[in-house]
């Protein structure tokens, strides 16, 4: 078995009348994210993660926005896909998710009141144990679009073992 890490980044502009959802997690707030899914943006970056440590792309390739099937898409449910793509790519079906680290960046709103629910939708979705999922937010102290709030960004990195060509 191979241990192999992936990186991640998505960001998502923020607008009135949608949704926040972070990690699964609804955020009460007075604007949401923007996209062709759930807009999902912490779940986007660790998908892409997950996909890159397997050397399978990104969620582009397999969830593209212009397919109208993934409109409205339940980002939590796409990355229970992901978890199986990983195990479709592994030489015998078998991929350790070592750990899922999530950082969020946005200057509102504060996150930390949802950090237990977000963890817990993670692990679920990769059937992992909490102990091994990490979120965290963060501001860029009013610097750039996510400090202007015109919009959230994340970044994940993951570990995975498997055998894989």
């Amino acid at each position: 078995m191979s241990v192999r890490v992936g990186t991640g980044y998505d960001v998502h502009k923020l607008v009135p009348e949608r949704a926040l959802i972070l990690c699964g997690t609804p955020v009460p707030y007075e604007k949401g994210l923007l996209g062709h899914s759930d807009a999902d943006v912490a779940a986007h970056a660790l998908m892409d993660a997950l996909l890159g440590a397997a050397g399978l792309g990104d969620i582009g390739r397999h969830f593209p926005d212009s397919d109208e099937k993934y409109r409205g898409a339940d980002s939590m449910k796409l990355l229970e896909e992901v978890r199986d793509m990983l195990a479709d790519a592994a030489e015998d079906g078998e991929v350790v998710i070592n750990n899922a680290d999530i950082t969020i960046i946005a200057q509102a709103p504060r996150l930390s009141p949802y950090n237990s629910q977000m963890k817990n939708n993670v692990a679920k979705a990769l059937g992992i144990p909490e102990s091994r999922v990490n979120i965290k937010a963060t501001t860029e102290e009013g610097l750039g679009f996510t400090g202007r709030g015109e919009g959230i960004a994340a970044i994940a990195t993951c570990s995975i073992e498997g055998r894989f060509e």
